[in-house]
């Protein structure tokens, strides 16, 4: 906490939301020795899995020529993973085979941060920097062997040096492109998803938090209506940030599609 926020607490002043309060302590704290324990964020992405799994199985239990509601939504949160994610970016060749991947990441990452958007849950999964590096990771991952299993070390050669470009050039650009390409790639990919709701988060805790103090805490009437204005404009702003949960793991998964179909397509440029 700082400065000006402990004497600002001390004067009983407003106290603003810190980010270690988005921090909860841990349910069962048994990795202590070795790391944080299993906390709210944990069971989090345990409830994502386990609500993705049943509802789409509970969607297309029937599998109806004319569909259900259910199956209908069901059927198009495939359809979009399948031809928006899939065969749009990876081409009509390649992209049968990535589509259970893209469909997974898309709706991982959205359920984890819808969550923000849930009361007694309100906390996106993402909103912390483990979730997102581990996310990450394994795109990173599945690209670089994806890469490697297809075009063998020459792979390096592709996303270092790019065709057309002088080779006197070459010592000063190789180096930027592999730090670009097999060093920075994973880390804003991760960063981006983390930034936005982190920052999301903040604003609707930091709205609310203002909106009670002025409510609850301070004496007249003007205080009162400013803290109910500032309540109200925490609406927009909490629709705000539903929107950019839905926009982030839309891009989440759009950029894993875009590394995949790199990687495949890595000679033809």
């Amino acid at each position: 906490m700082s400065s000006l926020a402990l004497s600002a607490a001390e004067e009983g002043g407003f106290q603003p939301p810190t980010i270690s309060e988005t921090h909860l302590p841990e349910i069962f704290p048994w990795m202590e020795p070795w790391g944080e324990g299993f906390g709210k964020n944990m069971l989090m992405v345990i409830l994502a899995v386990v609500l993705i799994a049943f509802l789409f199985m509970w969607a297309i239990r029937k599998q109806a020529l004319v569909p259900s509601r259910a199956q209908f939504l069901a059927e198009s949160g495939y359809g979009f993973a399948r031809n928006t994610l899939g065969r749009d970016i990876l081409g009509e060749k390649h992209f049968k085979p990535w589509v259970p991947l893209l469909f997974t990441v898309f709706f991982f990452v959205l359920f984890n941060n819808i969550f923000g958007a849930i009361p007694f849950l309100q906390m996106p999964t993402f909103s912390h920097a483990g979730p997102a590096y581990a996310m990450a990771a394994i795109i990173w991952i599945t690209w670089v062997v994806l890469g490697f299993r297809l075009h063998s070390v020459k792979f390096v050669r592709l996303m270092t040096v790019p065709s057309g470009v002088p080779k006197w050039i070459l010592p000063l650009l190789v180096p930027i492109e592999f730090i670009s390409n097999f060093l920075i790639r994973p880390m804003t990919h991760s960063l981006r998803l983390m930034a936005v709701m982190l920052a999301g988060h903040i604003i609707v805790m930091l709205a609310g938090s203002g909106a009670e103090f002025l409510i609850t805490q301070q004496e007249g009437i003007a205080n009162t209506g400013l803290g109910i204005v500032v309540l109200l404009g925490s609406i927009p702003l909490y629709f705000l940030e539903l929107l950019m949960m839905v926009l982030q793991a839309f891009i989440f998964a759009l950029l894993t599609a875009i590394y995949i179909q790199s990687s495949i397509e890595a000679d033809a440029h």
